[in-house]
């Protein structure tokens, strides 16, 4: 008996290393093209906002109405996944972004701004808690959080790799009759290009499909994962009603909300904040990557610490509160030291309150429900990726600051501390949800 649980040890271990290296790295390197191409505007915005005659809030509003295409088209992109497999459908994201995202580079005003935010968004709608549903095909519950955590880890190291590089094209202004903003947004567009056509013949769907796995190591993977599956599914919901009405989604959404303003807050708005000390595009560049670096590797330590612990709840509650005391004191740094470790915290905070809550839904969804909880989560919760950047642009214009809109995040991201906190104490455990009956 022994031998025999030492086996299924043994090919536990091998199976996990083996589908952590063929999947892991290559959903980073698609997530690290696809923030770049999200968040290129804050750079671009160094020179395009005077070329183009754009105010703070025409800006800010520009580059949160991605979301709105986001919202509405992310539930029917996460069902449209579920049912076709994530090979065809993600390989389809990513080639429609690539086009929309390099044909920014040819807007001309606050009209064409806005139509081509919102079209980037519906082209990007589904990617996200499409790969979010996917791992949850392949890894059991328990090694969630942290594989989550390396997949997430590719915002901050976009952030950290893509703002020095994003400086530099900036420096091709002139080049072929086209601005630096223009050559940043075309030469950015082509990875997700080229990319999406490798997803299609890389990616594999399911675990019964994977051909690269050892016999053994497919059977337990199979095993394991229909095993999950049934005790998930005893008391959960599996229909896509179940997956848009269930309380607890919508309370991990409106949660999700305050981590997407800080998060998007930081993508858009650093480089103008660290810029309004006086520095060049090239050093906001270097400076900007400083803190995601940092980010990278508390978030893949907290998520393994979420993972041991068998607890969600405190690390989302804490790496909230941390994110907001990070932008309170941002708000009031006049040193570039200063400043650059007030991002650093808030950079910390949000990177490492997402792994956790993102392996919350599929403690208590599967199936359809699954498809559509976690879309409805990322879409309603990504609209603070809306509302973050757009009132920090019209405070911005009402005041001259960027304080205001610094605190107005803060404050989102204590709701959602406390939102954790109640969701915690009113519902009754499921799973692993939580050591404090997070779910």
């Amino acid at each position: 008996m022994d031998k025999n649980i030492k086996d299924v040890e043994d090919i536990e271990k091998r199976t996990l290393r083996r589908i952590s290296w063929r999947i892991v790295p290559f959903i980073m390197l698609l997530y690290f093209v696809a923030y770049i191409d999200r968040v290129n505007l804050g750079f671009a915005a160094l020179t395009m906002k005077a070329d183009l005659g754009l105010s703070a809030s025409v800006f800010g509003f520009a580059a949160g109405i991605f979301f709105w295409g986001y919202f509405l088209f992310e539930v029917p992109s996460n069902i449209v996944l579920h049912k076709l497999g994530a090979r065809l459908w993600i390989a389809r994201v990513m080639v429609t972004w690539g086009i929309i995202s390099g044909a920014m580079a040819f807007v001309e005003g606050p009209t064409s701004f806005y139509v081509m935010r919102f079209l980037l968004g519906a082209a990007e709608a589904g990617f996200f808690p499409g790969i979010i549903l996917y791992l949850s095909y392949w890894f059991p519950a328990r090694h969630r959080a942290g594989v989550t955590a390396l997949f997430m880890a590719a915002a901050p190291l976009s952030t950290a790799l893509g703002s020095p590089i994003s400086a530099a094209l900036l420096e091709m202004h002139g080049i072929m009759g086209l601005t630096g903003w223009q050559w940043l947004f075309i030469l950015e567009a082509i990875p997700a290009l080229i990319l999406g056509v490798v997803v299609f013949f890389y990616m594999t769907d399911r675990p019964a499909q994977a051909k690269w796995l050892k016999d053994d190591e497919r059977a337990w993977l199979v095993g394991a994962m229909e095993q999950e599956a049934a005790r998930v599914g005893k008391g959960a919901r599996h229909g896509v009603l179940s997956g848009l009405a269930n309380p607890r989604v919508l309370a991990l959404a409106l949660i999700y909300f305050g981590t997407s303003a800080g998060l998007y807050t930081l993508g858009i708005w650093a480089p103008q904040i660290i810029k309004q000390l006086g520095v060049s595009s090239m050093t906001v560049g270097v400076l900007n990557a400083i803190p995601p670096i940092v980010s990278v590797v508390a978030m893949v330590l907290w998520s393994r610490h979420s993972d041991r612990m068998n607890e969600r709840t405190w690390h989302v509650v804490l790496a909230c509160i941390a994110a907001a005391v990070g932008l309170w004191i941002a708000a009031a740094s006049n040193s570039i030291v200063g400043l650059i470790a007030a991002l650093t915290l808030v950079n910390i905070g949000i990177s490492c309150a997402k792994p956790p809550l993102w392996s919350m839904p599929t403690l208590f969804l599967s199936g359809s429900a699954a498809a559509t909880g976690i879309a409805t989560i990322n879409s309603i919760g990504n609209l603070g990726g809306f509302f973050g950047p757009a009132m920090i642009g019209w405070i911005k214009d009402q005041t001259g600051s960027f304080a205001g809109g610094l605190h107005f995040v803060a404050g989102l991201l204590v709701l959602s501390a406390i939102l954790t906190l109640v969701l915690a104490r009113t519902q009754k455990p499921v799973g692993t949800m939580g050591g404090v009956s997070a779910s």
